[in-house]
C-alpha cells in the first residue's frame, strides 16, 4: 500500500511537471509570435515611414520641375492667352476655390493605436504583463505625437487659407475697381491723350495673372505721340526666381532629406532665357492689345533692382532692352523661336551676358528718328568736320572731351601706341582706374574686329575700361560683343552730342548732319513756384490697387493729400523714406504729435468734420524734399484704444491734387484684418535712359498691430 501510494504521488508530480512544461512552451510560443508580430509591425511601419519620406521628396522634386517648366513656358503662356480687351475688365471674376487648402487635416483616432489585450494564460504572467505595458505606452506616445503633428498641420492649413483668402479678396477688389474703370480706359485711348494711352497699356500689360509665381507684372509706360511709340519699363524677377535646388532625395542611412544643387551654369542660362522671354512677351501683349493699330513701335526696358557695390544703394539696372517695329515683330512666329536668339538676332535687342550678377546693358534710344536727328544736328557751322580734320587734331579733341568730363588724359605717340590713341585715368578712389580710348574717323560701320581688338588691348594694358569712339556707327555684332564687358561704344551722333554738351566744336559732314539720334530727352521744365495759383481739383483719375501715374510739374511745388471717411475715425500719417524703405530718423514720421518734416516739405493739417464725414489733409512739396528721401508713404491708422479695424472705414477716399487741378483718387479696401494701412505712396522714379520724375501709386496694404506696426516696419523707434 505504501509503495502504491508513492507511485500515485510520483505520477501526479510527473503530470504536473508535464502540464507546467506544456504551459511554458505555450507561453514561449505566444511570446515568440508576439515578438514576430511586433517586429513585422515595426518593419511595416518603418517601410511605410520611409515610403512617405521618399514620396515627400518626390513631391517636392516634382514641384521644382513644375516651377522650372513654368519659367521655360513664360512666353508660351502669354501667347496662349486671349489678347487684352477692355470688355475683360467687366467679366465676372472666378469664385474663390481654395483647393486642398479647404480640406481639413484628418485627426488621428485613438482606436487605431490600441494593443490587443492579454490572453487568459498571460494575465498573471509578470513578463507578459510587463511587455504588454511597454507596448501600450509606446502606442500612447505614437498617438500623442501624431495628434500634435496633425494639430500643427491643421493650424498651418488655416493660416495659409486665411492668407490666400485675403489675397483673393484684394485681387477681387482690384478687379471690381478696374471693371468700373473700363469705359474710361476706352474713351481715353480714343482721345489719344498721352496719359490715357499710357494708362490703357499699363492696365493691359498688368492684367494677365498667368505669369509664373513671384514675377512682378506692373508696367510703367510712356507714350510718344509724334513717333507713335510706346516705351515700357518692365520690372523683372531677380535671379532667385530660378530654383537653386535641382531635386530632393531621402537618405535612408541617416534618416534625412538631402538637396541636390542645380548647376550654376544651368541657373544662369535659364535666368537669361527667362529675361528674354519676359521682353518678348511684353512686346507681344502690347501689340495684341492694340487692335486699333495705334502703335507703330514698342520699346521694352526690362529692369531689376540691384545693390550698387560702390555705393551700397539699390538702383534700377536694365538687363534687356529691345525696340520693335509693328510689321517686323508681327512677322515673327513666336511659338517656334528660341527666345534669346530671337531677341538678339532677329530684333537686334540688347541682353545682358550675365543678368545674374546683374550686369546691365545700355537702353535703346527712344523717340522718332527725325526728332532725334534734329536734336543732334548742329545749327549752322559748329566747328570742323570730324570726317576731314587732321587725325592728330581729332585725337586731341577726344582727349580734351574726356578731360572736361573729369578724367586725366594724354594722347599716345603715333608709333608704338599698340592700338591706344588716348590714355585716361579716372581719379575716383572707389570706381576709378585706367581707361584706354581708341578713336576711329570712319565713314562706314566699324567692324566687330576693331571692338575685339580694343578688348584685347585693354587686357594687355591692365585697364579697367575701354572706350571706342567713332564718327560712324556700330553694327549688331559689335554691340553684342560689348554686352557684359567693361567696354563702351560712342558712335557719331553721340560724339557730336557730347562735344556740344561740353562746349567743344565738331560736326559730321559738310552739311552738319549728325546721323542717327541718341534718343536723349530734353531736361524737364522748371518747377512752378509756390505762389502759383492753385486750381480746384478736376474730376480725378481713379487708381486701382498697384496702379501708378506720373505727377505733373505743377504737383512738384505743392501736392495736396486729403483723406476722408464717413465711418470710424482714422488718422492720416506720412513717412519720409529712403531708398531702403526706412526713415532717416524719427523726425521723418509725420502724425498727430509731429505735424511737419523736412523743413516744411511735408505739413499735416488739422482734422475737420462736416456732413457726417471726417477729413484730414496734408501738403507735400516733392521739389523741396532732400535728395536721400526717395518715397513718401501716405497711410491711415485707426485709434488703438478703440480696437477698431479698417473695416470701419465707410466710403473712404484718398484724393491727391496738383496746383493745376489734376487729381487722382483711390478708394482703399475696408480690410477687417488690419488697423493701419499704407494707402498710397509718392516716389521718385528714373526710367531707363530718361530724367527723374515723381509718381504716385495706389497700394492698400496694412498691418494688424496698427500704428506701432506701421512705424516699426519703416524703421521708427517706438520703444
Amino acid at each position: 500500500m505504501l509503495a502504491e501510494a508513492q507511485r500515485q504521488q510520483h505520477r501526479r508530480e510527473e503530470a504536473q511537471r508535464r502540464a507546467d512544461a506544456a504551459a511554458q512552451r505555450q507561453y514561449e510560443r505566444a511570446r515568440r509570435e508576439a515578438e514576430r508580430a511586433a517586429a513585422q509591425g515595426q518593419r511595416e511601419a518603418l517601410k511605410a515611414y520611409r515610403q512617405s519620406r521618399e514620396a515627400d521628396a518626390a513631391r517636392r522634386t516634382a514641384e521644382l520641375e513644375d516651377r522650372v517648366a513654368s519659367l521655360r513656358g513664360t512666353l508660351a503662356a502669354g501667347l496662349r492667352g486671349q489678347p487684352f480687351s477692355p470688355a475683360d475688365l467687366a467679366a465676372p471674376a472666378a469664385a474663390f476655390d481654395p483647393g486642398q487648402l479647404g480640406v481639413p487635416v484628418p485627426m488621428p483616432d485613438q482606436s487605431w493605436y490600441l494593443i490587443p489585450p492579454l490572453r487568459d494564460g498571460q494575465m498573471f504572467n509578470p513578463a507578459a504583463r510587463r511587455e504588454w505595458d511597454e507596448q501600450a505606452a509606446q502606442a500612447r506616445a505614437r498617438f500623442e505625437q501624431d495628434w500634435y503633428a496633425a494639430q500643427a498641420a491643421e493650424q498651418e492649413r488655416q493660416r495659409r487659407l486665411a492668407e490666400y483668402r485675403a489675397e483673393f479678396d484684394g485681387w477681387l477688389a482690384s478687379r471690381q475697381q478696374l471693371a468700373a474703370h473700363a469705359g474710361q480706359l476706352v474713351a481715353g485711348l480714343r482721345s489719344g491723350a498721352p496719359e490715357a494711352v499710357e494708362e490703357y497699356f499699363e492696365t493691359a500689360l498688368g492684367w494677365r495673372d498667368d505669369w509664373p509665381e513671384g514675377f512682378p507684372h506692373t508696367a510703367e509706360a510712356r507714350w510718344d505721340a509724334g513717333a507713335r511709340q510706346l516705351v515700357v519699363e518692365w520690372p523683372l524677377p531677380d535671379f532667385s526666381v530660378v530654383p537653386a535646388v535641382a531635386r530632393h532625395r531621402y537618405v535612408k542611412a541617416d534618416d534625412r532629406d538631402a538637396e541636390v544643387a542645380r548647376p550654376a551654369g544651368e541657373r544662369r542660362t535659364l535666368y537669361r532665357e527667362v529675361v528674354a522671354q519676359c521682353a518678348l512677351r511684353v512686346l507681344a501683349e502690347a501689340f495684341r492689345a492694340d487692335d486699333g493699330g495705334l502703335l507703330s513701335s514698342v520699346v521694352v526696358h526690362g529692369v531689376v533692382e540691384a545693390v550698387d557695390p560702390a555705393t551700397g544703394r539699390e538702383e534700377s539696372r536694365c538687363l534687356v532692352s529691345v525696340a520693335a517695329e509693328r510689321a517686323d515683330f508681327l512677322a515673327l512666329d513666336l511659338e517656334r523661336v528660341e527666345a534669346v536668339d530671337c531677341l538678339v538676332e532677329a530684333l537686334d535687342g540688347r541682353l545682358s551676358a550675365r543678368p545674374d550678377k546683374p550686369e546691365g546693358v545700355r537702353p535703346h534710344a527712344t523717340g522718332s528718328p527725325s526728332a532725334a536727328a534734329s536734336a543732334s544736328a548742329p545749327a549752322g557751322d559748329e566747328g570742323p568736320d570730324l570726317f576731314t580734320m587732321d587725325p592728330i587734331a581729332f585725337e586731341e579733341l577726344i582727349a580734351e572731351l574726356f578731360r572736361r568730363r573729369g578724367l586725366r588724359t594724354r594722347t599716345t605717340a603715333r608709333s608704338g601706341d599698340e592700338g591706344v590713341d588716348v590714355l585716361a585715368e579716372d581719379p575716383d578712389p572707389i570706381t576709378g582706374g585706367q581707361i584706354v580710348i581708341q578713336a576711329k574717323r570712319y565713314r562706314h560701320t566699324v567692324p566687330p574686329t576693331a571692338v575685339r581688338d580694343l578688348d584685347a588691348t585693354m587686357a594687355r594694358c591692365g585697364a579697367n575700361r575701354g572706350i571706342l569712339v567713332t564718327t560712324s556707327g556700330f553694327g549688331p555684332g559689335s554691340r553684342r560683343w560689348v554686352e557684359g564687358r567693361p567696354l563702351t561704344l560712342v558712335d557719331g551722333p553721340m560724339l557730336v552730342a557730347l562735344l556740344r554738351e561740353h562746349g567743344l566744336p565738331g560736326r559730321l559732314g559738310a552739311d552738319g548732319a549728325a546721323g542717327r539720334g541718341t534718343g536723349r530727352r530734353s531736361a524737364p521744365a522748371a518747377v512752378p513756384t509756390a505762389t502759383a495759383a492753385v486750381r480746384e481739383p478736376a474730376a480725378p483719375t481713379v487708381l486701382a490697387p498697384g496702379q501708378n501715374a506720373v505727377l505733373p510739374e505743377s504737383a512738384l511745388g505743392a501736392l495736396t493729400v486729403r483723406f476722408s471717411s464717413a465711418g470710424a475715425d482714422a488718422d492720416l500719417t506720412l513717412l519720409l523714406l529712403t531708398a531702403e524703405g526706412v526713415v532717416r530718423s524719427d523726425g521723418d514720421f509725420v502724425f498727430y504729435h509731429q505735424r511737419s518734416a523736412a523743413g516744411g516739405a511735408v505739413l499735416l493739417g488739422e482734422k475737420a468734420a462736416a456732413g457726417g464725414r471726417r477729413t484730414e489733409s496734408a501738403v507735400l512739396r516733392p521739389a523741396d524734399l532732400p535728395a536721400d528721401v526717395h518715397r513718401v508713404a501716405v497711410s491711415v491708422n485707426m485709434d488703438a484704444d478703440t480696437g477698431l479695424t479698417c473695416a470701419g472705414l465707410t466710403d473712404a477716399d484718398l484724393l491727391l491734387h496738383a496746383a493745376d487741378g489734376t487729381a487722382w483718387s483711390f478708394r482703399p479696401p475696408s480690410d477687417p484684418a488690419v488697423s493701419a494701412m499704407l494707402v498710397a505712396e509718392v516716389y521718385r522714379h528714373r526710367p531707363a535712359g530718361g530724367p527723374e520724375v515723381w509718381k504716385v501709386r495706389a497700394v492698400g496694404q496694412g498691418w494688424a498691430d496698427g500704428l506701432a506696426g506701421l512705424a516699426r516696419a519703416h524703421g521708427v523707434d517706438v520703444g
